[in-house]
Protein backbone atom coordinates (compact mmCIF):
# COMPACT_ATOMS: atom_id res chain seq x y z
CA UNK A 1 0.00 0.00 0.00
CA UNK A 2 1.23 3.59 -1.14
CA UNK A 3 0.83 5.64 1.44
CA UNK A 4 2.07 9.67 1.16
CA UNK A 5 0.80 11.50 4.27
CA UNK A 6 -1.84 10.56 6.74
CA UNK A 7 -2.56 12.24 9.63
CA UNK A 8 -6.27 12.64 11.92
CA UNK A 9 -8.35 15.35 11.22
CA UNK A 10 -10.26 15.22 14.42
CA UNK A 11 -10.87 18.76 15.21
CA UNK A 12 -11.32 19.75 11.79
CA UNK A 13 -13.55 16.89 10.43
CA UNK A 14 -14.51 15.06 13.69
CA UNK A 15 -12.01 12.62 12.99
CA UNK A 16 -10.53 10.10 15.94
CA UNK A 17 -7.04 10.24 16.94
CA UNK A 18 -5.18 7.14 15.69
CA UNK A 19 -2.43 7.67 18.57
CA UNK A 20 -3.32 4.28 20.48
CA UNK A 21 -0.56 5.15 23.69
CA UNK A 22 -1.19 7.55 26.59
CA UNK A 23 1.58 10.60 27.29
CA UNK A 24 5.16 8.75 26.92
CA UNK A 25 6.76 9.29 30.17
CA UNK A 26 10.61 9.59 29.28
CA UNK A 27 12.56 7.42 32.26
CA UNK A 28 15.33 5.15 32.40
CA UNK A 29 15.34 1.83 30.10
CA UNK A 30 12.08 3.12 28.48
CA UNK A 31 13.96 4.56 25.57
CA UNK A 32 15.81 2.23 23.08
CA UNK A 33 19.64 2.94 22.19
CA UNK A 34 20.07 6.16 20.00
CA UNK A 35 22.14 6.14 16.41
CA UNK A 36 25.20 8.39 16.28
CA UNK A 37 24.65 12.01 15.20
CA UNK A 38 26.26 11.95 11.35
CA UNK A 39 28.63 14.97 11.57
CA UNK A 40 28.62 15.42 8.34
CA UNK A 41 24.83 16.06 7.67
CA UNK A 42 24.85 18.24 10.75
CA UNK A 43 27.65 20.24 9.10
CA UNK A 44 25.87 20.78 5.87
CA UNK A 45 22.79 21.46 8.17
CA UNK A 46 24.52 24.10 10.14
CA UNK A 47 25.45 25.57 6.58
CA UNK A 48 22.10 25.89 5.06
CA UNK A 49 20.69 27.34 7.86
CA UNK A 50 23.43 30.16 7.62
CA UNK A 51 22.77 30.41 3.49
CA UNK A 52 18.92 30.73 3.92
CA UNK A 53 19.45 33.49 6.88
CA UNK A 54 22.06 35.66 4.76
CA UNK A 55 20.77 35.34 1.11
CA UNK A 56 17.38 34.06 1.16
CA UNK A 57 15.34 36.77 -0.39
CA UNK A 58 13.33 37.62 2.37
CA UNK A 59 14.08 37.67 6.21
CA UNK A 60 12.82 34.14 8.02
CA UNK A 61 13.12 34.25 11.76
CA UNK A 62 15.57 31.27 12.73
CA UNK A 63 12.48 29.65 14.94
CA UNK A 64 10.35 29.17 12.10
CA UNK A 65 13.32 27.89 10.64
CA UNK A 66 13.87 25.12 13.00
CA UNK A 67 9.98 24.34 13.40
CA UNK A 68 9.80 23.77 9.45
CA UNK A 69 13.44 21.28 9.80
CA UNK A 70 11.89 19.78 12.80
CA UNK A 71 8.15 18.90 10.85
CA UNK A 72 9.99 17.55 7.68
CA UNK A 73 12.40 15.46 10.02
CA UNK A 74 9.50 13.61 12.03
CA UNK A 75 6.78 13.64 8.84
CA UNK A 76 9.66 12.26 6.70
CA UNK A 77 9.51 9.18 8.79
CA UNK A 78 6.41 7.46 7.47
CA UNK A 79 2.84 8.96 7.63
CA UNK A 80 1.30 8.34 11.08
CA UNK A 81 4.65 10.37 12.75
CA UNK A 82 3.98 14.20 13.19
CA UNK A 83 5.41 17.14 14.84
CA UNK A 84 2.71 19.70 16.20
CA UNK A 85 3.16 23.07 16.85
CA UNK A 86 1.46 24.91 19.59
CA UNK A 87 -1.64 25.62 18.46
CA UNK A 88 -1.93 21.82 16.17
CA UNK A 89 -1.43 20.12 20.06
CA UNK A 90 -3.99 22.12 21.24
CA UNK A 91 -6.45 21.64 18.74
CA UNK A 92 -5.20 17.66 18.91
CA UNK A 93 -5.67 17.94 23.19
CA UNK A 94 -9.20 19.51 22.35
CA UNK A 95 -10.02 16.46 19.51
CA UNK A 96 -9.21 13.94 21.85
CA UNK A 97 -11.65 15.34 24.45
CA UNK A 98 -14.76 13.24 22.21
CA UNK A 99 -15.98 16.80 21.33
CA UNK A 100 -14.86 18.55 18.32
CA UNK A 101 -16.41 21.11 15.57
CA UNK A 102 -16.41 19.58 12.18
CA UNK A 103 -18.38 17.22 9.50
CA UNK A 104 -18.16 13.92 10.78
CA UNK A 105 -14.94 12.15 8.78
CA UNK A 106 -11.59 10.74 8.89
CA UNK A 107 -8.93 11.24 5.93
CA UNK A 108 -5.68 10.38 4.39
CA UNK A 109 -3.52 11.72 1.99
CA UNK A 110 -2.87 8.96 -0.51
CA UNK A 111 -0.82 9.51 -4.10
CA UNK A 112 -2.16 13.33 -3.73
CA UNK A 113 -6.00 12.19 -3.05
CA UNK A 114 -8.06 13.28 0.10
CA UNK A 115 -9.48 9.70 0.08
CA UNK A 116 -11.57 9.26 3.66
CA UNK A 117 -11.15 6.33 5.88
CA UNK A 118 -14.30 6.38 7.54
CA UNK A 119 -17.33 8.67 7.88
CA UNK A 120 -18.58 8.69 11.97
CA UNK A 121 -22.05 7.77 12.70
CA UNK A 122 -24.72 10.96 13.78
CA UNK A 123 -22.49 13.58 11.81
CA UNK A 124 -22.86 15.74 9.44
CA UNK A 125 -21.21 13.94 6.50
CA UNK A 126 -22.21 10.24 7.43
CA UNK A 127 -26.03 11.90 7.20
CA UNK A 128 -24.77 13.17 3.88
CA UNK A 129 -23.73 9.72 2.36
CA UNK A 130 -20.37 9.92 2.25
CA UNK A 131 -18.48 6.74 2.98
CA UNK A 132 -15.14 4.69 3.53
CA UNK A 133 -12.93 5.20 0.10
CA UNK A 134 -14.96 8.42 -1.28
CA UNK A 135 -11.99 10.88 -2.54
CA UNK A 136 -12.65 14.42 -2.20
CA UNK A 137 -11.62 16.83 -5.03
CA UNK A 138 -12.85 20.23 -3.67
CA UNK A 139 -13.00 22.31 -0.63
CA UNK A 140 -15.26 25.13 -0.85
CA UNK A 141 -14.97 24.90 -4.89
CA UNK A 142 -11.08 25.09 -4.48
CA UNK A 143 -9.45 21.98 -5.54
CA UNK A 144 -7.02 19.76 -3.19
CA UNK A 145 -4.88 19.50 -5.88
CA UNK A 146 -1.19 20.26 -4.29
CA UNK A 147 -2.53 20.77 -1.67
CA UNK A 148 -0.58 19.18 1.92
CA UNK A 149 -3.05 17.46 3.89
CA UNK A 150 -2.33 20.26 6.47
CA UNK A 151 -3.57 22.63 4.42
CA UNK A 152 -6.40 21.02 3.39
CA UNK A 153 -7.45 20.62 7.41
CA UNK A 154 -7.12 24.68 7.40
CA UNK A 155 -9.41 24.75 4.51
CA UNK A 156 -11.98 22.45 6.23
CA UNK A 157 -11.66 24.29 9.27
CA UNK A 158 -14.64 26.48 11.18
CA UNK A 159 -17.35 27.60 13.93
CA UNK A 160 -20.14 25.72 14.93
CA UNK A 161 -22.75 26.35 12.35
CA UNK A 162 -20.58 27.85 9.20
CA UNK A 163 -21.43 26.18 6.04
CA UNK A 164 -18.67 24.21 3.60
CA UNK A 165 -19.02 22.57 0.23
CA UNK A 166 -17.36 19.56 -0.26
CA UNK A 167 -16.69 17.67 -3.69
CA UNK A 168 -17.05 14.11 -3.69
CA UNK A 169 -16.14 11.61 -6.11
CA UNK A 170 -17.96 8.13 -4.17
CA UNK A 171 -16.44 4.59 -4.85
CA UNK A 172 -17.07 3.67 -8.43
CA UNK A 173 -18.62 6.58 -9.71
CA UNK A 174 -17.23 8.56 -12.64
CA UNK A 175 -18.28 12.31 -11.60
CA UNK A 176 -18.05 14.00 -8.29
CA UNK A 177 -21.59 14.89 -5.79
CA UNK A 178 -21.13 18.58 -4.23
CA UNK A 179 -22.44 18.22 -0.27
CA UNK A 180 -23.64 21.62 1.46
CA UNK A 181 -22.23 20.70 4.90
CA UNK A 182 -22.87 22.87 8.32
CA UNK A 183 -20.12 22.25 10.62
CA UNK A 184 -21.33 21.92 14.40
CA UNK A 185 -19.83 20.34 17.62
CA UNK A 186 -19.85 16.44 17.29
CA UNK A 187 -19.97 14.44 20.33
CA UNK A 188 -20.23 10.98 19.64
CA UNK A 189 -21.16 7.93 21.89
CA UNK A 190 -18.71 5.33 20.71
CA UNK A 191 -21.14 2.50 21.92
CA UNK A 192 -24.30 1.78 20.17
CA UNK A 193 -26.46 -1.36 21.19
CA UNK A 194 -29.75 -2.68 20.47
CA UNK A 195 -32.12 -5.93 20.05
CA UNK A 196 -32.41 -7.15 16.72
CA UNK A 197 -34.81 -9.83 17.44
CA UNK A 198 -35.83 -11.99 20.92
CA UNK A 199 -32.52 -12.83 22.00
CA UNK A 200 -30.22 -11.42 19.47
CA UNK A 201 -28.31 -8.57 20.51
CA UNK A 202 -26.30 -5.94 18.17
CA UNK A 203 -23.74 -3.63 19.14
CA UNK A 204 -21.66 -1.02 17.73
CA UNK A 205 -18.51 0.62 18.32
CA UNK A 206 -17.39 3.78 16.25
CA UNK A 207 -14.60 4.46 18.05
CA UNK A 208 -12.45 3.39 20.57
CA UNK A 209 -12.24 6.18 23.76
CA UNK A 210 -10.89 5.81 27.00
CA UNK A 211 -14.56 4.56 28.29
CA UNK A 212 -15.06 2.48 25.53
CA UNK A 213 -14.76 -0.25 27.30
CA UNK A 214 -17.07 0.40 30.52
CA UNK A 215 -19.80 1.59 27.83
CA UNK A 216 -19.90 -1.54 26.29
CA UNK A 217 -19.91 -3.78 29.69
CA UNK A 218 -22.98 -1.20 30.25
CA UNK A 219 -24.45 -2.14 26.78
CA UNK A 220 -24.01 -5.67 27.37
CA UNK A 221 -25.97 -5.74 30.44
CA UNK A 222 -28.69 -3.73 28.79
CA UNK A 223 -29.37 -6.20 26.19
CA UNK A 224 -29.08 -8.97 28.18
CA UNK A 225 -31.74 -7.33 30.53
CA UNK A 226 -33.78 -6.72 27.81
CA UNK A 227 -32.98 -10.69 26.66
CA UNK A 228 -34.72 -11.45 29.79
CA UNK A 229 -31.05 -12.63 30.98
CA UNK A 230 -30.91 -15.26 28.19
CA UNK A 231 -29.13 -12.94 25.23
CA UNK A 232 -28.70 -16.08 22.24
CA UNK A 233 -25.96 -14.42 20.33
CA UNK A 234 -24.44 -11.07 19.45
CA UNK A 235 -23.43 -9.37 16.08
CA UNK A 236 -20.40 -7.31 16.85
CA UNK A 237 -20.20 -4.45 13.96
CA UNK A 238 -16.76 -2.42 14.01
CA UNK A 239 -17.14 -1.00 10.21
CA UNK A 240 -16.14 2.50 10.00
CA UNK A 241 -14.23 2.24 13.54
CA UNK A 242 -10.69 4.36 12.73
CA UNK A 243 -9.30 3.13 16.05
CA UNK A 244 -8.06 5.11 18.91
CA UNK A 245 -6.82 4.12 22.59
CA UNK A 246 -5.74 0.47 22.51
CA UNK A 247 -6.06 -0.18 26.10
CA UNK A 248 -9.68 0.55 25.33
CA UNK A 249 -9.68 -2.37 22.56
CA UNK A 250 -7.71 -4.66 25.19
CA UNK A 251 -10.51 -3.75 27.77
CA UNK A 252 -13.50 -5.17 24.52
CA UNK A 253 -11.68 -7.61 23.84
CA UNK A 254 -11.03 -9.58 27.29
CA UNK A 255 -14.59 -9.02 27.36
CA UNK A 256 -15.39 -10.94 25.20
CA UNK A 257 -12.28 -13.90 25.67
CA UNK A 258 -11.53 -16.18 28.94
CA UNK A 259 -8.03 -16.67 28.53
CA UNK A 260 -4.81 -15.95 25.75
CA UNK A 261 -3.40 -13.34 24.69
CA UNK A 262 -5.07 -10.26 23.21
CA UNK A 263 -2.25 -8.41 21.56
CA UNK A 264 1.29 -8.19 21.41
CA UNK A 265 2.95 -5.08 21.35
CA UNK A 266 6.81 -4.95 19.97
CA UNK A 267 9.28 -2.02 19.63
CA UNK A 268 12.89 -0.86 19.55
CA UNK A 269 12.93 0.53 22.70
CA UNK A 270 12.53 -1.89 25.44
CA UNK A 271 9.60 0.32 27.30
CA UNK A 272 7.65 0.03 23.90
CA UNK A 273 7.28 -3.92 24.41
CA UNK A 274 4.04 -5.13 25.90
CA UNK A 275 1.63 -8.60 26.13
CA UNK A 276 -1.60 -7.97 26.69
CA UNK A 277 -3.78 -11.06 27.71
CA UNK A 278 -7.07 -11.88 28.68
CA UNK A 279 -8.84 -12.82 31.84
CA UNK A 280 -11.07 -14.86 32.99
CA UNK A 281 -14.90 -13.79 32.27
CA UNK A 282 -16.64 -13.71 29.14
CA UNK A 283 -19.70 -11.41 29.45
CA UNK A 284 -21.75 -12.82 26.75
CA UNK A 285 -20.51 -16.74 28.35
CA UNK A 286 -19.40 -18.07 25.25
CA UNK A 287 -22.64 -17.41 23.06
CA UNK A 288 -21.95 -16.84 19.52
CA UNK A 289 -20.52 -13.50 18.17
CA UNK A 290 -20.43 -12.19 14.58
CA UNK A 291 -18.04 -9.48 14.06
CA UNK A 292 -18.45 -7.34 10.87
CA UNK A 293 -15.45 -5.52 9.48
CA UNK A 294 -14.54 -3.62 6.26
CA UNK A 295 -12.02 -0.83 4.68
CA UNK A 296 -12.84 1.37 7.27
CA UNK A 297 -11.94 -0.92 10.13
CA UNK A 298 -8.28 0.88 11.30
CA UNK A 299 -5.74 0.60 14.31
CA UNK A 300 -7.12 -0.51 17.64
CA UNK A 301 -10.28 -2.39 15.56
CA UNK A 302 -8.41 -4.49 14.08
CA UNK A 303 -6.36 -5.73 17.57
CA UNK A 304 -10.35 -6.17 18.47
CA UNK A 305 -10.91 -8.27 15.42
CA UNK A 306 -8.00 -10.01 15.30
CA UNK A 307 -8.10 -11.35 18.60
CA UNK A 308 -11.46 -12.50 18.24
CA UNK A 309 -10.49 -14.11 14.81
CA UNK A 310 -7.29 -15.96 16.06
CA UNK A 311 -8.67 -17.00 19.15
CA UNK A 312 -11.63 -18.23 17.16
CA UNK A 313 -14.15 -16.69 19.40
CA UNK A 314 -15.92 -14.72 16.58
CA UNK A 315 -16.61 -15.53 13.07
CA UNK A 316 -15.84 -11.97 11.18
CA UNK A 317 -17.93 -11.16 7.92
CA UNK A 318 -17.09 -8.25 5.73
CA UNK A 319 -14.26 -7.06 3.85
CA UNK A 320 -10.59 -6.67 4.31
CA UNK A 321 -9.68 -4.23 7.35
CA UNK A 322 -7.62 -1.05 6.41
CA UNK A 323 -4.08 -2.76 7.71
CA UNK A 324 -2.58 -0.03 10.68
CA UNK A 325 -0.63 -2.12 12.76
CA UNK A 326 1.83 0.89 14.17
CA UNK A 327 1.37 2.09 17.58
CA UNK A 328 2.20 6.00 17.87
CA UNK A 329 3.00 7.92 21.38
CA UNK A 330 2.71 11.32 22.23
CA UNK A 331 5.13 13.27 23.90
CA UNK A 332 5.02 17.22 25.02
CA UNK A 333 8.00 19.19 23.79
CA UNK A 334 8.92 22.21 25.78
CA UNK A 335 7.73 24.54 23.22
CA UNK A 336 4.34 23.83 23.74
CA UNK A 337 4.01 21.72 21.04
CA UNK A 338 4.12 17.90 20.75
CA UNK A 339 6.04 14.70 18.89
CA UNK A 340 3.72 12.33 17.38
CA UNK A 341 5.91 9.10 16.73
CA UNK A 342 5.54 5.59 15.78
CA UNK A 343 7.49 3.21 18.81
CA UNK A 344 6.07 -0.32 17.50
CA UNK A 345 3.99 -2.55 15.65
CA UNK A 346 1.55 -5.22 17.16
CA UNK A 347 0.87 -8.07 15.91
CA UNK A 348 -2.45 -10.89 16.88
CA UNK A 349 -2.68 -13.61 19.16
CA UNK A 350 -1.36 -15.82 16.00
CA UNK A 351 1.76 -13.32 15.76
CA UNK A 352 0.79 -11.80 12.23
CA UNK A 353 1.38 -8.42 11.61
CA UNK A 354 -1.76 -6.74 9.83
CA UNK A 355 0.55 -3.51 8.97
CA UNK A 356 -0.39 -2.56 5.00
CA UNK A 357 -2.07 -6.19 4.74
CA UNK A 358 -5.30 -5.70 7.14
CA UNK A 359 -7.16 -8.58 8.09
CA UNK A 360 -9.15 -10.85 5.81
CA UNK A 361 -13.07 -11.72 7.48
CA UNK A 362 -13.95 -15.40 7.40
CA UNK A 363 -17.20 -14.41 5.12
CA UNK A 364 -16.14 -12.16 2.26
CA UNK A 365 -19.41 -9.90 1.95
CA UNK A 366 -19.97 -6.63 -0.18
CA UNK A 367 -22.09 -4.07 0.41
CA UNK A 368 -25.71 -4.47 -2.19
CA UNK A 369 -28.18 -2.74 -3.39
CA UNK A 370 -30.97 -4.74 -2.87
CA UNK A 371 -35.03 -3.71 -3.38
CA UNK A 372 -37.85 -5.55 -3.51
CA UNK A 373 -40.00 -6.81 -6.77
CA UNK A 374 -43.10 -4.39 -7.63
CA UNK A 375 -45.16 -7.22 -8.08
CA UNK A 376 -45.52 -10.99 -6.93
CA UNK A 377 -43.79 -13.36 -9.60
CA UNK A 378 -46.75 -15.15 -11.19
CA UNK A 379 -46.66 -18.93 -10.18
CA UNK A 380 -48.94 -21.87 -11.35
CA UNK A 381 -49.98 -24.10 -8.69
CA UNK A 382 -51.68 -27.11 -8.25
CA UNK A 383 -55.36 -25.61 -7.17
CA UNK A 384 -55.10 -23.74 -10.85
CA UNK A 385 -54.74 -27.25 -12.80
CA UNK A 386 -57.56 -27.85 -14.97
CA UNK A 387 -59.36 -30.81 -13.90
CA UNK A 388 -57.25 -31.04 -10.75
CA UNK A 389 -58.48 -32.99 -7.43
CA UNK A 390 -59.99 -30.49 -4.46
CA UNK A 391 -58.55 -31.18 -1.10
CA UNK A 392 -61.12 -33.24 0.50
CA UNK A 393 -60.30 -31.87 4.12
CA UNK A 394 -59.85 -28.23 3.34
CA UNK A 395 -58.24 -25.58 5.75
CA UNK A 396 -60.59 -23.01 7.65
CA UNK A 397 -57.47 -20.47 7.12
CA UNK A 398 -57.59 -18.94 3.57
CA UNK A 399 -54.71 -18.73 1.85
CA UNK A 400 -53.50 -15.54 0.32
CA UNK A 401 -52.87 -17.03 -3.62
CA UNK A 402 -50.61 -13.14 -4.03
CA UNK A 403 -47.93 -14.51 -1.97
CA UNK A 404 -46.11 -17.56 -1.25
CA UNK A 405 -45.36 -17.95 2.31
CA UNK A 406 -41.69 -17.93 1.48
CA UNK A 407 -42.01 -14.76 -0.21
CA UNK A 408 -44.05 -12.74 2.65
CA UNK A 409 -41.47 -13.41 5.42
CA UNK A 410 -39.55 -10.30 5.85
CA UNK A 411 -37.59 -9.81 8.50
CA UNK A 412 -37.90 -6.08 10.16
CA UNK A 413 -35.05 -4.55 12.44
CA UNK A 414 -34.33 -1.30 13.70
CA UNK A 415 -30.30 -1.28 13.82
CA UNK A 416 -30.44 2.67 14.51
CA UNK A 417 -33.29 3.68 16.86
CA UNK A 418 -35.93 5.54 15.17
CA UNK A 419 -36.14 4.01 11.85
CA UNK A 420 -37.77 0.50 10.54
CA UNK A 421 -36.77 -0.88 7.44
CA UNK A 422 -36.36 -4.11 5.41
CA UNK A 423 -32.60 -5.13 6.58
CA UNK A 424 -31.28 -6.52 3.05
CA UNK A 425 -32.34 -3.55 1.49
CA UNK A 426 -30.90 -1.10 4.28
CA UNK A 427 -27.82 -2.95 5.16
CA UNK A 428 -27.53 -5.97 3.20
CA UNK A 429 -23.75 -7.04 5.27
CA UNK A 430 -25.96 -7.13 8.55
CA UNK A 431 -28.62 -9.08 6.98
CA UNK A 432 -26.34 -11.74 6.23
CA UNK A 433 -24.49 -11.39 9.20
CA UNK A 434 -27.79 -12.20 11.10
CA UNK A 435 -28.72 -15.13 9.13
CA UNK A 436 -25.07 -16.64 9.98
CA UNK A 437 -25.71 -15.86 13.92
CA UNK A 438 -28.83 -17.47 13.34
CA UNK A 439 -26.72 -20.91 12.09
CA UNK A 440 -24.43 -20.31 15.14
CA UNK A 441 -26.89 -20.19 17.46
CA UNK A 442 -29.02 -22.93 15.88
CA UNK A 443 -25.63 -25.67 15.81
CA UNK A 444 -25.02 -24.60 19.71
CA UNK A 445 -28.14 -26.17 20.24
CA UNK A 446 -28.21 -29.46 18.94
CA UNK A 447 -26.72 -31.60 21.66
CA UNK A 448 -23.13 -32.92 20.89
CA UNK A 449 -23.11 -36.63 19.57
Amino acid sequence: MTVSRRVVLALVCGALVGVSLPLAQRAAGVDGPAEPLPLEQLRSFTQALDLIGRRYVDAVPADKLMENALRGMVDGLEPHSHYLDKKEFADWNVSTSGKYAGVGIEVEMRDGLLRVVSAMDHTPASAAGIRSGDIITFIDGEPITGLKLKDAVDRMRGTEGTRIKLSVVHVGAAKPQTFELTREFVKVASVHSIMLEPGIGYLRITNFAVDTGDSVTAELGKLQQQAGGDLHGLILDLRNNPGGVVTAAVQVSDDFLDKGEIVVQRGRAPGANHEYDATPGDLLKGRPLVAMVNGGTASAAEILAGALQDQRRAILIGSSTFGKGLVQSVTPLQTGGALILTIARYYTPSGRSIQAEGIKPDIDVLPMQVSAVEAPVARVREADLKGSLKNEKPSEKTVDKSMPPAEAATIVVDPQPGATANLAETDYVLYNSLNVLKGLISAAAVPAG
